[in-house]
């Protein structure tokens, strides 16, 4: 699996050799045009058919050709080479960060430093890399039927056929798995707890430390932990509380006694949908034809809630929170911390977070048909915006005051953080884009691809339009145009 490592290295150096050609091609079509074509007179500008400028909002350099389809990227440590939407290469040499993609998201390889992961559409994968003990690992997973880790520490390896037989470490949100003929024996250990499952989900033992507990589901089951203490790397004694629980004709009884042995041991029984009750210090909850018709009481929390029917009309009133609901007509809900309001819902819905430094507050409008987020520093007074109107646009503004404006953007409202899609499949649908660096002074615009292409520095302007058959630039008090790539004028203003 070692030649997965090299992928991006060779894409990188073979993205040279690419500009190149494209390069080659590029300047052949302006030779069609003019003979009178020359190199070296700044980044050529043939529209659909090729560009390459500077970047607006950071320092770097784009080349783009054949309209949507070919993109080469580089600023700083960080390169990119794409075929948009088969193809697409990210190399950050910076932080030895690597991403690979071919049709997004059916095949994707990444790789931090020593850890990597090829996968295809998440259920064939290969992965690998290093652990603590300096072992490297190497894993093949085809989910959900098998499941294989090789290492040169042989304790690490592990092999499991679904269902037949296997074991597995670190996976499936457990430290460790065994079965055979699954569901008819499992073994799983979670921390120091160990549950051996027969006829899976309906017959297990557990044991732990001071834990132990058995059931025959539905039919009846019972568990045991003692009040055990806990040592923290500072040295610190911690207790972790005990319990008692059981269950007869699941869910016709249940009943837990936790936290024993703690400050606020609490108190639970049930026989659900007829009733629910919890009594504790900090606690006390009932519910009558269970979930629907609920009362709390949240003394630690300071609050108090009324909930029927759940969860359509709520209402809660204290110092710790606030809410007034009656699905679906309005919801009003706020805390110290947090605020979330909506109306006729989906129609409108506002949420806020007030944490200093953090001032979050995000609007919406029928899911994603419209999103607006602000992002606060109350420190510094600095502002992080996004907005979206599906399928249209998608707007940004990062902290340093940087803007950038996509017209359509049919995935990028919903997705928003997704590398994967801004990289393969917005150049696609991008028919417009604007971009400003106010404290750089610079700013761009392009339209279809290039076809339409402005760019604004200091003392610097540059517009062409229609495959660069006409282009205006402007170097200080000196301005140039050029029709058909021939010269027309040129003269200091």
């Amino acid at each position: 699996m070692e030649r997965f490592k090299n992928i991006l290295t060779i894409t990188k150096l073979g993205s040279q050799a690419i500009n190149r050609w494209y390069f080659v091609c590029a300047l052949a079509v302006l030779l069609s045009f003019s003979a009178s074509t020359r190199a070296g007179e700044g980044n050529i500008s043939a529209g659909f058919l090729y560009d390459d400028f500077d970047l607006t909002l950071e320092p770097g350099h784009r080349t783009e050709a054949v309209g949507p389809f070919y993109y080469s990227e580089q600023k700083e440590s960080e390169a990119t080479l794409a075929f948009p939407p088969f193809f697409s290469a990210y190399n950050n040499s910076g932080i030895t960060h690597g991403e690979l993609d071919v049709l997004y998201p059916f095949i994707t390889y990444e790789h931090y430093s020593d850890e990597w992961r090829l996968q295809f559409y998440q259920l064939i994968s290969f992965a690998g890399g290093r652990q603590p003990d300096d072992f490297q690992t190497h894993q093949f997973t085809l989910f959900p039927l098998y499941f294989q880790q090789r290492s040169l520490d042989t304790n690490l390896n592990y092999t499991a056929v679904v269902p037949f037989y296997g074991h597995l470490q670190n996976r499936l949100f457990r430290d460790r798995i065994f079965f055979v003929l699954f569901p008819i024996y499992g073994q799983s250990q979670q921390q120091d707890v160990v549950t051996d499952n027969y006829f899976y989900p309906f017959v297990h033992v557990r044991q732990g430390d001071g834990l132990h507990g058995w059931q025959v589901w539905p039919i009846v089951g019972k568990e045991h932990k003692d009040v055990t203490t806990e040592t923290n790397g500072f040295g610190d004694v911690t207790t972790i509380g005990g319990h008692d629980s059981a269950f007869m004709f699941w869910p016709l009884w249940l009943s837990e006694n936790g936290g024993i042995g703690t400050e606020n041991p609490e108190k639970f029984r049930a026989s659900i949908p007829l009733f629910s009750v919890t009594r504790s210090p900090n606690r006390d909850a009932t519910s009558v034809i269970w979930p629907f018709f609920t009362w709390v009481d949240e003394r630690e929390r300071k609050y108090r809630e009324w909930e029927g029917p759940w969860p359509f009309v709520i209402f809660a009133r204290g110092e710790g929170k606030t809410t007034s609901r009656v699905w679906p007509l309005f919801s009003q809900s706020h805390n110290q911390t947090q605020e979330s309001d909506w109306y006729v819902w989906p129609l409108y819905h506002y949420k806020a977070i007030h944490s200093d430094p953090l001032d979050l507050r995000s609007t919406r409008f029928l899911f994603y048909l419209y999103v607006g987020v602000s992002e606060k520093n109350t420190q510094t007074g600095a502002q992080k915006l996004r907005r979206d109107m599906w399928p249209f646009f998608t707007w940004r503004q990062d902290f340093n005051g940087n803007t950038r404006l996509q017209v359509l953007a049919p995935i990028e409202a919903v997705l928003s953080n997704s590398r994967g899609i801004v990289r393969n499949w917005s150049p696609l649908w991008s028919l417009w884009r604007a971009e400003d660096n106010p404290r750089a002074g610079r700013s761009s615009r392009s339209l279809l691809w290039n076809l339409y292409r402005h760019d604004v520095e200091p003392d610097h302007k540059k517009t062409s339009l229609l495959f660069g058959l006409f282009q205006y630039q402007k170097d200080g008090e000196k301005g140039r145009i050029r029709l058909f790539y021939l010269p027309v004028s040129g003269k200091s203003e």
